[in-house]
C-alpha cells in the first residue's frame, strides 16, 4: 500500500512513484518480514513442511506461507473471520475448503504493510502460547 495515500500498491517493494508534489513509496510485506517478526516471538520456530514455510509454537502452526510465497495463512478466530475477509476483499481470503475447520485466514502479502503484518502475526501467535508466556512477552 502507499504510505500516506493508503492505496493498493502495484509496484515492487521499495519502488517509488511521483504523484504531483509528493513521492509515495511502495511499502509491502515480504517473506523476510514474516520471518523477522515471527522468529523473535517466544517458543516460535520455522519449519519446512511439504515445500511450505511454516511458523510454529510446539506442534501448532500459527502462520504458513504458500508455495509461491505470495499468500500468508495465519491463525484467526473462526467466528470472526468472515467479517475480516469482508472488510477488505483485496487483502484477505477465506481459507481453502480443506482448512475451513481450522481457525485460519489467508492474506496477500503485497496488500499488507509491516505494521499490520506484525499485529496479525502477534495475534496468531498469542492464540497458540500459554497466557503466561504471552503476558510476559507483551509486558
Amino acid at each position: 500500500m502507499w504510505r500516506r495515500a493508503k492505496r493498493r500498491c502495484v509496484l515492487r517493494p521499495g519502488s517509488a512513484i511521483d504523484v504531483g508534489a509528493r513521492i509515495y513509496i511502495c511499502v509491502v510485506a515480504t517473506i523476510e518480514d514474516v520471518r523477522r517478526i515471527a522468529l523473535v516471538l517466544p517458543r516460535a520456530y520455522e519449519a519446512l513442511v511439504g515445500d511450505r514455510v511454516k511458523f510454529r509454537v510446539g506442534r501448532i502452526v500459527f502462520a504458513s506461507l504458500s508455495r509461491d510465497e505470495t499468500l500468508l495463512g495465519f491463525g484467526y478466530p473462526r467466528e470472526e473471520r468472515a467479517a475480516l475477509v469482508a472488510s477488505d476483499l483485496d487483502k484477505f481470503l477465506m481459507p481453502l475448503p480443506s482448512d475451513e475447520r481450522y481457525q485460519w485466514v489467508r492474506l496477500r502479502l503485497t496488500a499488507v504493510d509491516e505494521d499490520e503484518l506484525t499485529e496479525l502475526l502477534l495475534d496468531a501467535w498469542r492464540m497458540c502460547v500459554p497466557k503466561k508466556v504471552a503476558a510476559a512477552y507483551l509486558g
